[in-house]
């Protein structure tokens, strides 16, 4: 056991051994609420001897990380108090919901906000009994938390949402507990690294607390054994200063914790301080963080049947499983209760002894009550340009060729710019802003970059707003705890690679989900997604680049949460752009590609278009008012670019065919009404694709999820869809979509063979187009390039409404 070095200069903070006396009892106090809540049904203080009836048929819960938790908990309250620090708390060790409503509970906030949860006897009742119980709460810190600004259900992404919570909040210290089973997963290994993002100036700090209590649920964990010098070695090597506290005798623990914390405050504050005095750090700063070891199961049962329990992984869950079975588990479990002794805590109306209450802050000092950790308090609607001004002239559809995703950096250089005083607005990627084409956002500041910046270094500074590191776990994690704390943000990511965050996003829909039926959580801003440089144009990646199968996974998640935007040119992404960053408590993808296309629309037609999500390019068809023999549906732009060259070939060879052509920018409207809110009404979706008539659907993506979205609709048994079917390598563009059966040809001879009576009498067409990719197939194998043909096709039948 350590002693930290370097006392609590500059503050004179130093706790009693009076008050961490009394600290001990309320870290009681919350280790017996912990119990209660896995185990009581009734009898909340144990006023009489225990009986089978009173304990929960089902033991749900997990206890081995809970007194750990509840440990640093306690001893944060008093740095709080003792310095009026404006703290927030993550609980990264999953399922430590128990400790984080314990104290939420102690400290006042639960019962404020859940007034049923009454800080009595009878409110304490109704608090054990709601646990992991039909109808009550989760067994992890979830959005019923309050303070909780993260899900305990899945491990890996707390350090990168506390940095992303400090982030631009330069008075906020965000606390996060790692626990060392979670930190032996990727996104926290990589998560780490978040400090060279950190700047003392500007920023709030993040204080990491790794506890290692040696096991995760069956096994030893990686650093919980690793010694004590390694350790040192290797949180040195990230970066930091870590400082020790070591043991399992409480009073000891007691003062090296309160010791050590005090340290790291000050530590943290000589760090800002030096950097805002001279407005602006010149070095990477050694932030401290804790090292706290700790038995697992702490104050728990020692043995149980003969078997160990504090500190082995069988502390993990339930220690005690069958208490109602067995007379001799519920004698322990009486014993264990008793032994943190709730008579000398608890008043006789079952409140907590007063001057134990005032050992928590007050108001919103009070972590659970912190609006850093319920961001819609705190949240203020971004300045927006006007997305007109960054508009694409197009004279006529086609006319102009133009690169979607430049004219959206043009946008959001504004918005950077609007935003500059407020930083409440970051794009975050993995080193990929400039490839995406949006690099016009480096006119209004640059990459955040903390370690050392050459001479020759581009767009670097200390105080950028734009954050790249190849890891899209952090990208993500830092962008919730960003969004999750009151602020807004962006993530640009190739397409392919955004499914190594699906399960986050999973965990980000839930959230919003469950916070949206909280009247007290407010609304924060969008998740919000470009996703480009997509499966269509991987010229010199291939087959490795190739996935747009993350649509697929968001559309799974509730309807109220989820968007989708695919749209066709530059001036549609500028709409679709400033209304997603209008939006909150949403999660929206926008697709779109960064290469140079044709542009259709012109910015007053787009914005008509794209407020309606769904439309009938009058422009391109030729059914003038009347049935079309057949429908040309499409959404995504090369889908689009193919759609369009494909209705071309159609009136070229068969003038007599009646065309009409829909274009999609909202995926959702596809569904129905019932099923999304921006889903069509069944008789506008049958006006579009008509009730009986065939319809060539060329979409972005997997085929299937048309056909999922649209499978009630009255005319789906003619709805036939062409999109990518895992057929990518190293090619020409246009022979990617030649090989998945999306190109001009292949759906003009779709449409032929649809359309009844026509597969007949226009077999010569039919053979044309064959002949056509029998050409071009040999062409790009003599050349490396596509046919110039197909390079230089441009729409020839007039101009758009």
């Amino acid at each position: 056991m350590n002693t930290p070095s370097g006392s609590a200069a500059g503050v004179d903070v130093r706790a009693s051994d009076e008050e961490l006396g009394r600290i001990d009892q309320y870290w009681r106090a919350a280790n017996y609420l912990s119990v209660g809540q896995i185990y009581l049904l009734d009898n909340p203080l144990l006023r009489q001897p225990l009986t089978v009836e009173q304990v929960k048929p089902r033991l749900l819960g997990h206890w081995g990380t809970t007194p750990g938790l509840n440990f640093v908990y306690a001893h944060l309250n008093r740095l709080i108090r003792a310095r009026d620090l404006d703290m927030i708390y993550i609980c990264g060790p999953g399922h430590g919901g128990p400790g984080m409503v314990a104290n939420t509970y102690l400290e006042g906030s639960y019962s404020e906000i859940y007034p049923d949860i009454s800080p009595d006897a009878e409110g304490m009742r109704k608090l054990f009994r709601q646990f992991s119980f039909p109808g009550g709460i989760p067994s992890h810190a979830a959005p019923e938390t309050p303070g909780s600004i993260h899900e305990g259900g899945e491990l890996g992404y707390a350090l990168a949402h506390a940095f992303g919570a400090a982030f631009d909040n330069p008075d906020l210290i965000v606390a996060c507990v790692v626990g060392d089973g979670e930190a032996e997963t990727g996104a926290l290994a990589a998560s780490w690294h978040s400090n060279k993002f950190l700047n003392p100036a500007r920023d709030g700090a993040v204080l990491p607390i790794l506890h290692l209590n040696g096991y995760k649920i069956a096994n030893p964990t990686l650093l919980g054994r690793m010694a004590e010098s390694d350790l040192r070695s290797l949180f040195v090597g990230y970066g930091y200063e870590p400082l020790f506290v070591e043991g399992s005798d409480p009073e000891a623990m007691h003062r090296l914790m309160a010791d050590t914390l005090d340290v790291a405050a000050n530590r943290i504050r000589a760090i800002q301080a030096a950097a805002r005095q001279a407005q602006g750090a010149t070095d990477l700063p050694r932030w401290p963080m804790i090292v706290l070891r700790s038995p697992k199961g702490w104050t728990g049962p020692k043995e149980v049947d003969g078997q160990k329990v504090e500190g082995f992984w069988r502390a993990h869950q339930v220690p005690l499983s069958k208490v109602r079975e067995n007379p001799e588990h519920l004698r322990l479990l009486e014993a264990w209760m008793r032994s943190y002794r709730p008579e000398t805590l608890f008043d006789e109306s079952g409140r907590l002894r007063p001057d134990l209450a005032e050992l928590a802050p007050s108001g919103a000092r009070r972590m659970g009550a912190n609006p850093n950790a319920n961001g819609g308090l705190l949240r203020r609607e971004l300045r927006l340009p006007d997305f007109r001004d960054h508009a694409l002239a197009v004279p006529k559809p086609g006319a102009t060729q133009g690169e979607a995703t430049r004219a959206m950096g043009t946008y959001l250089r504004d918005v950077m710019t609007l935003n500059a005083e407020a930083r409440n607005f970051r794009i975050v990627g993995p080193d990929e802003t400039a490839s995406n084409r949006l690099d016009a956002v480096f006119e209004a500041t640059d990459r955040v970059w903390m370690e050392p910046i050459e001479p020759y270094d581009v767009h670097l500074a200390r105080d950028g707003r734009v954050m790249e590191v190849l890891s899209e776990h952090l990208c993500q994690g830092w962008l919730e705890g960003y969004l999750l704390t009151g602020r807004h943000g962006l993530f640009s990511c190739y397409e392919a690679f955004i499914h190594i965050v699906d399960s986050m996003v999973n965990q980000h829909a839930k959230w919003l989900k469950v916070s949206r039926g909280l009247g007290w959580r407010r609304p924060i801003a969008s998740l919000n997604y470009l996703l480009t440089s997509h499966v269509w144009r991987q010229d010199h990646n291939g087959f490795s680049h190739q996935d747009p199968g993350f649509v697929d996974l968001v559309v799974n998640k509730k309807a109220d949460i989820v968007r989708v935007y695919l749209p066709p040119d530059a001036n549609c992404l500028l709409w679709v752009t400033d209304h997603c960053l209008r939006t909150y408590d949403r999660i929206n993808v926008i697709v779109a590609g960064k290469q140079p296309a044709p542009q259709w629309l012109g910015i007053e037609a787009a914005v008509a278009h794209c407020e309606a999500g769904i439309g009938l390019w009058r422009w391109a068809s030729n059914d003038d008012g009347r049935e079309p023999d057949v429908v040309m549906a499409c959404a995504g732009d090369v889908p689009t670019l193919e759609t369009l060259a494909a209705v071309d070939l159609l009136r070229q060879h068969l003038p007599e065919l009646k065309v009409r052509v829909v274009n999609v920018v909202d995926l959702m409207t596809l569904q129905t009404r019932e099923e999304h809110p921006h889903g069509l009404a069944d008789r506008d979706f049958d006006s579009l694709f008509t009730a009986d008539k065939p319809v060539i659907f060329a979409y972005h993506g997997y085929p299937q999820l048309i056909h999922r979205l649209t499978y009630r609709r009255t005319n789906h048994a003619n709805l036939h869809v062409r999109g990518y079917r895992e057929e990518g390598t190293t090619t020409t563009p246009f022979d990617m979509v030649v090989l998945n059966g999306l190109d001009r040809f292949s759906l003009a001879t779709m449409a032929i063979e649809r359309v009844p009576g026509l597969n007949a009498t226009a077999a010569h067409v039919k053979q044309a187009f064959r002949e056509a990719l029998i050409a071009h197939k040999a062409y790009i194998r003599d050349t490396g390039e596509d046919m110039p043909e197909i390079q230089q096709w441009a729409w020839p039948h007039g101009t758009a409404d």
